[in-house]
């Protein structure tokens, strides 16, 4: 099918937005000096810039690395990560441009960057060195393993962080390979995780004038969120299996296919859903079934019961169970592909999916993200489209430097505008 996929389904326009230059957000007069690459850093500075920050992407002749990912020719996903912020192109080779991103620091709040340990060091730009400058500033470091320890010199993509972290080690089934996420699963924790660390470091800086350095590692984040497992080996000695899509916590809970086709996903977690099940299928005397009475009882039976489940939900189409279940009181919903969640209304009417313009689309829309997380007095804005490359070069460099210096700058090939890199 090539780069461009096939619409079956109706798409709403409810969600279509617009960009409004003059929008402003909570966290409107904080800037952002942000030199990190591809995934973790963008989502970082994506959260700030949704709330209003200024983030100002400095990028190196060939760009940020994001903008490799082309469909189609098209950067989607720089288009998606990087709305609401400014670029500027300067070749960091050079140590005048060191220079200027010195400048840029000492008028920021926020420097965010994702470079091998090591590296920024040998820019110039140690963090003792920026802090000198400008003493609230608040300095992200993202990396792979971290700044300290022994992997500190390796690389480290979230893919390798996915293996490490026992992760994959839990994803899949049994009987098969373990399962790395087929998306950027480290990365994007490590972004949440890296906000929610810039603005505790901003606000101690507000408070006291001091900044510091965050030290994000792409591990620590998707580590976290595994928890409690590993005071459960500690506990009992065992490995959480690989069990596909059923829980080792509570049973049933598992995905289940459709007379039509589709699949729907099924959670009982408590006794009472269960029962609302059972009785929804016309099996309610299995609910007192010795095999099936409680939740230990039902993970020691989980293939008796899932038959079960699956035998049932397997003679109706996926409307009619979504339907029935609905009115039963059952928690069941369908599994969405990309198509399904073009179509839907619940996405586009909570505008968790919504649609901006964009020339290079071929219906002239961009369908992206909505603004999380959703704030009731301090909304998130639309302010611009992703940048082009040094598209905002002078706009940022002229009122720090000057006319004739950025003039200078740019002959000397210091200064790059998008068009001639």
């Amino acid at each position: 099918m090539g780069d461009t996929p096939l619409r079956h389904k109706p798409r709403s326009n409810k969600r279509r937005r617009d960009f409004d230059p003059a929008a402003k957000g909570a966290l409107d007069g904080v800037r952002v000096i942000d030199l990190a690459r591809l995934v973790a850093g963008n989502m970082l500075t994506k959260v700030l810039a949704d709330h209003g920050a200024e983030v100002v992407k400095v990028e190196p002749p060939a760009g940020d690395s994001l903008r490799a990912w082309k469909v189609g020719g098209v950067e989607t996903a720089w288009k998606t990560w990087c709305r609401n912020k400014r670029s500027t192109c300067m070749d960091l080779r050079n140590a005048e441009a060191i220079a200027v991103v010195k400048r840029l620091a000492a008028t920021a709040s926020l420097f965010v960057e994702s470079f091998k340990p090591g590296t920024l060091e040998a820019m110039g730009l140690a963090p003792e060195t920026l802090l000198a400058l400008n003493p609230k500033l608040v300095i992200v470091r993202v990396s792979g393993w971290g700044q300290t320890g022994p992997y500190r010199h390796k690389g480290g993509f979230g893919t390798l962080v996915e293996g490490y972290s026992g992760f994959a080690a839990i994803n899949g089934f049994e009987d098969r390979e373990p399962v790395l996420p087929p998306m950027f699963m480290a990365d994007a924790y490590a972004g949440l995780y890296g906000a929610s660390a810039a603005m505790i470091a901003l606000h101690h800086a507000e408070r006291t004038g001091q900044g510091q350095v965050i030290d994000l590692s792409l591990f620590e984040p998707i580590f976290a969120v595994l928890e409690p497992q590993m005071a459960n080996w500690r506990m009992m000695g065992t490995k959480k299996p690989r069990t596909g899509s059923r829980s080792t916590n509570t049973a049933p809970r598992n995905a289940y296919r459709t007379k039509d086709g589709g699949w729907l996903s099924l959670s009982t977690s408590t006794q009472a859903v269960f029962v609302r099940l059972m009785q929804s299928i016309g099996r309610a005397e299995l609910v007192d079934d010795p095999r099936f009475r409680t939740n230990p009882d039902r993970l020691k039976h989980i293939e008796a019961i899932d038959g079960v489940i699956r035998d049932a939900i397997a003679a109706m189409t996926r409307e009619e169970a979504l339907a029935k279940f609905d009115r039963d009181g059952v928690t069941i919903g369908p599994i969405m592909d990309v198509e399904d969640i073009d179509a839907d209304d619940y996405a586009a009417q909570r505008e968790a999916l919504i649609e901006v313009p964009d020339p290079e689309m071929p219906d002239g829309w961009l369908p992206m993200h909505g603004e999380v997380p959703r704030l009731s007095v301090t909304p998130g804005i639309l302010r611009n489209a992703a940048p082009r490359l040094g598209q905002d070069n002078d706009a940022l460099l002229v009122p720090l430097l000057g006319e004739a210096e950025v003039a200078r700058l740019r002959a000397s090939g210091v200064i790059l505008h998008g068009e001639t890199v």
